[in-house]
């Protein structure tokens, strides 16, 4: 008795599977050519075959049935088989990169070269050999699927990769609302003025006409400006009153603790965040801090800053100061235009709306 398993009938491919459910145009002039064809590829089990004998209908046709392949006659009343190619240049050129197996017995080089230069992936010669035209289709069909196969899987890998890249930003731009939080977590009971300074430096940066990228950078980078004040002592930064000399010199560090915290980074943010931490208390006419720079000299996001934060700041209470009323806020930022303030980063604030500047920021803006 044997003991040798039975054999098995070897199981078709996911891609013959896939090429055997191929829709197939075909195109010709004379319908016993189009007979042929299709009485030759239905014995080969295509199925999905859609001939014309009509030129002018060739464009719609494939337009409607979306085909894997097109068998196309060259030598057809206007619309000829080259004038057809060139209305699919889309189909053909374009990211399906529909095949064409041109049918024609006029095989000139001179045939060969223009309809290669339209796209033809092959040619079948007239009359046709049923061998050759088997092997042609087969072989055109396959590379299609593979095509389309290599297709799907690189748009289900940038899929994955766009997915990846959105969670990643979340978590970036949620890590830096968290680190924002931790600058104001003591000296700020709305938690709300690193956000609302980040939104008033996108305010006027738009205003003065910054280019997107720049508007979005400033927004996220903002809020950080304060996050030195991690490294004041309690006893400094939440003091009710005027602070002593000594007190204010070490509060003036903040800006420099701040830049060493999110510098040296490679992430654009970060590093707009370390300029505008060491330069949002310097002054126009040179009398800010750390290091006394005026006009130009400050980099444009510290001289954004400096006008959002002191708003900020004069219109909300401290552990030192009650609010002020908005008018009186801006009337006395105005008195420091040119002093304190870049004057045309002022121009551009006393513009915008200061009554929205003090609206609570919706989480994620």
């Amino acid at each position: 008795m044997s003991t040798r398993a039975p054999c098995r009938r070897p199981q078709p491919s996911k891609t013959r599977r896939a090429v055997k459910h191929a829709r197939i145009v075909v195109v010709d002039v004379r319908p016993d050519n189009v007979m042929v064809l299709e009485h030759l590829l239905a014995g080969w089990r295509y199925p999905n075959v859609f001939g014309t004998t009509s030129s002018a209908q060739a464009v719609g046709l494939v337009e409607r049935v979306q085909p894997d392949l097109v068998l196309l006659d060259l030598q057809m009343p206007a619309p000829d088989g080259y004038e057809i190619m060139r209305r699919l240049e889309t189909h053909i050129r374009g990211p399906e990169r529909l095949p064409v197996l041109v049918l024609t017995a006029d095989i000139s080089t001179e045939a060969k070269r223009q309809a290669l230069s339209l796209g033809a992936r092959d040619f079948l010669t007239k009359p046709f050999d049923p061998d050759e035209v088997r092997m042609r289709v087969d072989n055109v069909l396959e590379l299609r699927d593979a095509h389309l196969q290599l297709r799907d899987q690189n748009l289900a890998l940038e899929h994955r990769v766009q997915a990846r890249t959105m969670e990643l930003e979340r978590a970036r731009s949620e890590t830096l609302d968290r680190l924002s939080l931790a600058a104001e977590f003591r000296d700020d009971d709305t938690k709300q003025h690193a956000a609302r300074v980040g939104r008033t430096v996108a305010l006027l940066a738009e205003r003065l006409g910054l280019a997107d990228d720049d508007v979005e950078r400033l927004r996220c980078a903002a809020p950080l400006h304060d996050i030195g004040k991690i490294g004041i002592p309690d006893s400094i930064l939440l003091k009710q009153g005027p602070l002593a000399e000594r007190e204010f010199e070490l509060m003036k560090m903040h800006t420099v603790i701040g830049a060493e915290i999110v510098s040296g980074s490679s992430s654009d943010v970060l590093e707009t965040s370390a300029v505008i931490a060491r330069s949002h208390h310097e002054h126009w006419d040179g009398g800010g801090y750390p290091t006394g720079i005026a006009g130009d000299e400050i980099p444009l996001p510290g001289r954004l800053c400096a006008v959002a934060d002191v708003f900020d700041a004069l219109t909300h209470a401290r552990p030192y100061k009650a609010a002020w009323p908005v008018g009186h806020a801006v009337a006395e930022m105005g008195r420091l235009r040119a002093a304190q303030f870049d004057p045309a980063v002022f121009d551009a604030f006393a513009s915008l709306d200061h009554r929205l500047l003090m609206e609570p920021v919706a989480p994620g803006h």
